[in-house]
């Protein structure tokens, strides 16, 4: 059977140095960046990505001396953004603000993928993201076990809402079914998480799957219960509320909408290189994080782009599992 248990992974591999420029390199990558930089958000605006591209885009423009300009590009589940960084100019001046679902998930997920996330890609630099949480009706039982065990027994099955089939939302709650004991929830796949959190509120759903950021007002305001939060430590935000694996006794249990910023390939390296140090002197700055941890954001650490790759690779992996055994619905 497939081991579907979240692993406990740091949000990003650290160590090795940066990649060095070379002795001697073009004039015009030398004096990169030299206009207005483009960062694609292939998401409607609004979005937990969209909330971190624009803080990302702001500090970014004091670290490099140029504008970084966001331009939001949805559709497709993120495909239509990512193909356009993907055959644009690999000069650094067009870059994507991507996520699990574009580069750990899509290839899993799609049937007929439209581009490979791999190879289509220079990877610059993941930068942390959204721990996931779950979300009831106030008139459900306000814990994670007492849910599981109401939802167990409910005939008919109560059902939970995702932004999507496929999502890291959807594939996230499919582990958590199982890690409760296979409880017998269905899934109901939304056109966004909007929607799922409108239908959670008016009491016509009985759980969501969101972002801590999203989720964080609802609870707050008692319009939603926030049963269990997927990252590593409970969120200063909401230390009321457990985290994930506290709630299921599964040390380990985590799940995180990471973000992660790419260029087309090709990239010089000078390019990348000073993309990758701006990336790191952002996420070293104290302020910066701050503002971010104030969003529901957890930010990464500094690091490499190989360490980036690396992460994202091992995200596909240890999604595989699930999504080989949920493939039929995905198909359908």
């Amino acid at each position: 059977m497939p081991d579907f248990s979240l692993t406990r992974r740091g949000l990003l591999a650290t160590g090795g140095a940066l990649l060095a420029a070379p002795a001697i390199a073009p004039a015009w990558a030398q004096e990169f960046p030299a206009r207005p930089i483009r960062l694609v958000i292939p998401f409607p605006a609004g979005g937990p990505t969209d909330v971190y591209a624009r803080f990302y885009a702001e500090r970014m423009t004091r670290e490099l001396g140029q504008t970084v300009v966001t331009e939001n590009r949805g559709g497709a589940g993120g495909a239509i953004g990512a193909m356009e960084v993907a055959r644009a100019r690999p000069d650094g001046y067009t870059l994507l603000f991507g996520t699990a679902s574009t580069h750990a998930l899509y290839n899993l997920v799609t049937r007929q993928p439209q581009y490979d996330a791999a190879k289509d890609f220079q990877v610059v630099a993941t930068l942390g993201g959204g721990p996931l949480c779950w979300l009831a009706h106030p008139s459900r039982p306000a814990t994670l076990p007492a849910f599981m065990a109401a939802a167990r027994s409910a005939n008919p099955p109560l059902a939970y809402g995702s932004p999507g089939t496929g999502t890291l939302m959807h594939l996230a709650t499919e582990i958590l079914k199982r890690e409760s004991g296979d409880v017998p929830l269905s899934h109901i796949p939304y056109r966004g998480a909007a929607p799922a959190m409108n239908d959670l509120v008016a009491g016509t759903l009985a759980l969501a799957v969101n972002t801590l950021g999203a989720g964080l007002p609802l609870h707050q305001g008692g319009r939603a219960r926030m049963l269990a939060v997927a990252s590593n430590a409970r969120a200063p935000q909401a230390p009321d509320v457990p985290t994930a694996a506290e709630a299921l006794g599964r040390p380990g249990f985590t799940a995180v909408l990471w973000h992660a910023v790419f260029a087309p390939p090709g990239l010089p390296a000078p390019v990348l290189a000073r993309l990758s140090a701006a990336t790191n002197a952002a996420l070293a700055d104290a302020a910066f994080r701050a503002s971010l941890n104030a969003s529901g954001i957890e930010p990464a650490g500094p690091g490499t782009p190989e360490a980036a790759a690396a992460f994202i690779a091992a995200e596909a992996d240890r999604y595989r599992p699930i999504v080989e055994a949920i493939r039929p619905e995905l198909d359908a």
